[in-house]
């Protein structure tokens, strides 16, 4: 079976650095959902208004690499600690495959560029190929109680973010309130702890320059 793109994601984030590394821990980040022309058609999209989450399957389309290690080191194990790559959600895969749930912000049908689906807390790059979208449905796709293997053990670390106000106000209060989230989370490669160095991430059309020292995350400057 060949498989080809039936849209493409729209995000701040031009380049994979920075990208939340799950869905969902950013929730109020905002992307759009933009379908190729000859899936440009709403009936495509009847009834989804009556979802509040979708399942999405995409291609981690910057790792251009093949895949050629049965285990891998998941960041939250402070990549010290291999795994096997099907026991994880590395993007490191043989498929480069990534399937994220988000949820639905906006269904703008009449839009120029064909019906836009406006979601929220998505981790995926602008630009992504995205091959197929299917609806959340709670009695099938919500197990509550479920182990989740070395993520029980292992809490997600959330730093302290500084913004200066000349910063801060060049985002939106939106832009902002992601902005903030996302550097939480510590976008730098788990290898790299060196409280002298700055950080470039792009967010939203700026680069984002920023350094950490202990569990403080202080913005530079945004240029």
């Amino acid at each position: 079976m060949q498989i080809e793109p039936i849209a493409y994601f729209r995000s701040p984030f031009a380049t994979k650095f920075g990208v939340p590394k799950q869905s969902g821990l950013v929730e109020n980040l905002m992307g759009t959902i933009e379908f190729v022309p000859q899936h440009r058609n709403a009936d495509a999209l009847r009834g989804m208004d009556d979802f509040d989450y979708l399942w999405l399957i995409w291609e981690f389309s910057a790792n251009r690499h093949a895949a050629t290690s049965p285990v891998v080191r998941p960041p939250l194990l402070g990549g010290n600690c291999k795994v096997g790559v099907f026991a994880s959600r590395s993007p490191f895969r043989p498929n480069r495959l990534g399937l994220s749930s988000v949820r639905i912000s906006e269904i703008e049908i009449d839009a120029t560029r064909g019906p836009l689906i406006h979601v929220l807390g998505a981790d995926l790059m602008d630009g992504t190929p995205i091959y197929d979208i299917k609806p959340y449905v709670v009695y099938a796709d919500s197990h509550p109680e479920a182990r989740s293997g070395f993520v029980d053990k292992n809490a997600i670390r959330w730093l302290e973010v500084v913004v200066p106000d000349a910063v801060a106000s060049r985002y939106s209060s939106d832009e902002l309130a992601a902005l903030r989230k996302v550097l939480s989370l510590d976008p730098r490669p788990h290898y790299q702890d060196n409280p002298e160095k700055v950080y470039g991430m792009m967010y939203a059309g700026k680069d984002v320059k920023f350094r950490v020292e202990g569990d403080v995350l202080t913005v530079v400057e945004v240029e």
